[in-house]
């Protein structure tokens, strides 16, 4: 594309956009927000008409979109919005600190927009960037900024999207046949692909630390560089979006389902979190021993911190595994958790905590690629914050391989038993409100009705004759 001066590599001001366009190396804007799935909604805006119109004003989306399921059907139940409403428009606003290059196409620049009422102009509080806005604020109350680092695993596939769905899913060919973890050898096969989605997400202005082949045939990660959480959040959902479209240019896909197939490896999403002061640094350092033996050395706050998200993880399990598929993930020695504990640089646990002084902070591995990094954000410091304004104690840290371990509490073994956990939660009332909770809830219970009313090719190769 077009060569574009920014003041950050990647990342566009109003200044920058408006010179951009007069020289004709910016013509389309995508404007849009994150639905309740985490996917990027909204409209491919003529550029000019953007900073004439759009960035004073907003535009208009139909609100359906945060009340609707992954077939864009206007689902029926929901408070919010819903066929007695008229399903009427939502205020889209743009936020331009999230404007950026879309390095990967040409002439094109992309920003985020915050939900608001049409009526009032309040944010609408069931919209996932509200969500964690609100969780934010609680933060920076405390005197914290949240910093958050996503760790993304997805498929590579040397079919592409038609083609891959003209054969049902079924004999799909991973782009390697082998496990290559860490293989800087099959990992440069794949360089064509993973190599561009790096330098185009990079040159996007969005991080990006490092590619590595993971735990499967056709695996692979990316990291993003850290960054306050609701950076890292749109950061997060835009790199989707360039995956998607840049392997779909090469003739290829990918998927982040959390399980794609049942024999191989699935698509975690690792997300590393710490709280900050507004100087800049870490709260959770610190060189006391913590617990005896242990060999992690922090504050009382990164204690407490630790506490809140071992007491309240189960019931929040639906924000990290947001649909059925999700739940098949979690498999004894397959490197996703299945119990909640706490260790110390220790992969069978579904907290592990690494790094010390001003790196210190907490990996939840319970998150499948599937989630919506908003509302996993926000869980994760409702509560963490929960557990340092009550100063809980996570308890002594787990040495083992916690698969085996007794006496652990256990991940939630499905989409309906999260469910439950999440309807008896007092807590997530407390931290995220009753409309929201109900909201999700909703959204959460027509995922499994949906899953339920569908006949699968399991059901017929097991019951089609032999029943």
């Amino acid at each position: 594309m077009a060569d574009v001066p920014t003041p950050v590599r990647g990342k566009l001001d109003r200044e920058h956009l408006e010179r951009a366009v007069a020289e004709g190396a910016i013509d389309t804007v995508v404007t849009a927000l994150p639905d309740l799935y985490g996917r990027l909604v909204g409209k491919r805006i003529n550029a000019r008409f953007f900073l004439d119109e759009v960035v004073s004003h907003g535009m208009h989306l139909c609100d359906y979109l945060l009340a609707c399921d992954m077939e864009m059907d206007p689902t029926p139940g929901y408070a919010f919005a819903n066929w007695e409403k008229g399903y009427g428009d939502l205020h889209a606003v743009p936020d331009l600190g999230s404007l950026r290059l879309v390095a990967w196409q040409e002439r094109t620049a992309i920003v985020l927009c915050d939900a608001l009422s049409e009526d009032a102009g309040a944010p609408i509080e069931v919209a996932p960037r509200t969500i964690l806005r609100r969780q934010l604020e609680r933060a920076a109350a405390a005197g914290f900024v949240a910093q958050m680092g996503s760790e993304l695993e997805f498929f590579l596939f040397r079919d592409d999207y038609p083609g891959a769905r003209a054969k049902g899913y079924r004999d799909l060919r991973t782009y390697q046949h082998y496990v290559e973890d860490y293989h800087v050898l099959s990992s440069s096969f794949a360089e064509p692909v993973i190599g561009e989605i790096r330098h185009r997400v990079d040159a996007s202005g969005i991080p990006v630390e490092f590619s590595k082949g993971e735990w499967g045939p056709g695996q692979h990660e990316i990291n993003l560089r850290f960054a306050p959480a609701l950076e890292m959040a749109d950061g997060h959902v835009v790199y989707k979006l360039a995956a998607k479209e840049i392997a779909a240019a090469a003739g290829c896909a990918v998927t982040f389902m959390a399980k794609w197939d049942e024999s191989l490896a699935g698509n975690s999403l690792h997300i590393h979190s710490s709280l900050w002061n507004e100087d800049g640094e870490s709260v959770f350092a610190g060189d006391r021993e913590l617990w005896p033996g242990s060999p992690v050395r922090g504050s009382d706050t990164f204690r407490w911190y630790l506490g809140g998200l071992l007491a309240h993880a189960r019931e929040l399990v639906w924000f990290f595994a947001p649909n059925v598929n999700s739940y098949k993930r979690y498999r004894p020695g397959t490197f996703a958790p299945t119990s909640l504990a706490w260790s110390y640089d220790n992969r069978t646990a579904g907290f592990r905590v690494v790094g010390r002084g001003a790196s210190l902070r907490v990996e939840c591995r319970i998150p499948g690629a599937d989630a919506n990094p908003y509302l996993a954000y926000a869980a994760l410091l409702a509560a963490g914050l929960d557990g340092v304004e009550r100063r809980l104690d996570p308890g002594p840290v787990f040495d083992g391989d916690a698969y085996t371990a007794a006496g652990l509490p256990r991940v939630p073994g499905c989409l309906r038993d999260a469910i439950a956990e999440l309807e008896q939660s007092a807590f997530a009332r407390a931290a995220f409100g009753d409309a929201v909770t109900d909201h999700l809830l909703h959204f959460a219970r027509c995922e499994q009705e949906a899953f339920d009313a569908r006949v699968s090719d399991v059901e017929r190769a097991r019951y089609f004759e032999r029943i």
